[in-house]
């Protein structure tokens, strides 16, 4: 399951390169590339195959995302909106048989703040995630509300760095659920090797409040930028492993692959 997700996702992106004509990659801000408040429409296609969940058994799962983000300008002010709709496949026994479906789609909407230097993204603002599962072994049965706080810096051509930071509580939905009340804090690592190649971090660290659980997985994996004249796409591999976690159905161990395009 894990290399056929993988394969997929590379296979577009050849497609996709072969009918593009090619850009030098010292034409374009690579950093950009991966700053998830750059001022460009942008398509993500991401994928987690996770290979082994905290908790009896030998359950595996995954989770391919889709994320549209667009900037906008309303009055004075200049936001970034980013709609993501995940597709989920749970383990549903332990027998390790499986159910799939589309999962709870979100939102947010980052109000973007001048801190002084224009390498560096600040944004703040509402997330909201709504009970759109297909099933409930794939969704929360729950309609939450948040925040989001997202920093990028990348004033150094070699590091960026930054961070997603996001909470949300659920405020309706179905009685018999359980309540939903979780952060998560998602730090970003890129160092750049030359030519559009770079290695990256980019683990994301959940604490389920409501349930006294976490999960803090530790990412290392490699990304190749690749520009042309109307987009520039970046595809990336990166295995992480969870240092630190309690409870059930967190992941173990995952495989991030993402397939990212921005359009000029």
């Amino acid at each position: 399951m894990k290399n056929t997700h993988i394969k997929n996702i590379l296979f577009t992106g050849l497609i996709l390169l072969g009918s593009s004509q090619f850009v030098n990659a010292d034409d374009i801000d690579l950093a950009q590339a991966n700053n998830p408040l750059a001022n460009f429409k942008a398509f993500n296609i991401h994928d987690y195959a996770i290979g082994e969940l905290t908790g009896p058994g030998d359950l595996t799962a995954n989770q391919a995302w889709l994320r549209y983000a667009q900037p906008l300008t309303i009055g004075e002010s200049n936001w970034l909106i980013r709609a993501s709709l995940p597709f989920m496949t749970n383990p549903v026994n332990s027998d390790n048989n499986h159910k799939s479906g589309m999962g709870d789609f979100n939102i947010f909407a980052a109000y973007m703040i001048d801190v002084g230097s224009p390498s560096i993204s600040f944004g703040i603002g509402p997330q909201l995630t709504l009970d759109t599962a297909t099933d409930d072994r794939v969704g929360s049965g729950k309609n939450s509300a948040g925040l989001a706080n997202v920093l990028f810096n990348a004033e150094s051509p070699i590091f960026q760095y930054g961070y997603l930071l996001t909470w949300q509580g659920s405020f309706s939905g179905d009685d018999a659920r359980d309540d939903l009340n979780m952060g998560a804090f998602q730090p970003f690592a890129m160092y750049q090797l030359g030519g559009g190649t770079y290695l990256r971090s980019t683990g994301i660290m959940v604490y389920d409040f409501e349930h006294d659980t976490y999960t803090v997985p530790l990412g290392f994996g490699i990304g190749q930028v690749i520009p042309t004249d109307n987009v520039v796409y970046n595809i990336f591999i990166e295995p992480q492993y969870s240092i630190a976690d309690k409870g059930n159905t967190w992941a173990q161990w995952q495989v991030f692959v993402g397939f990212n395009m921005q359009f000029k």
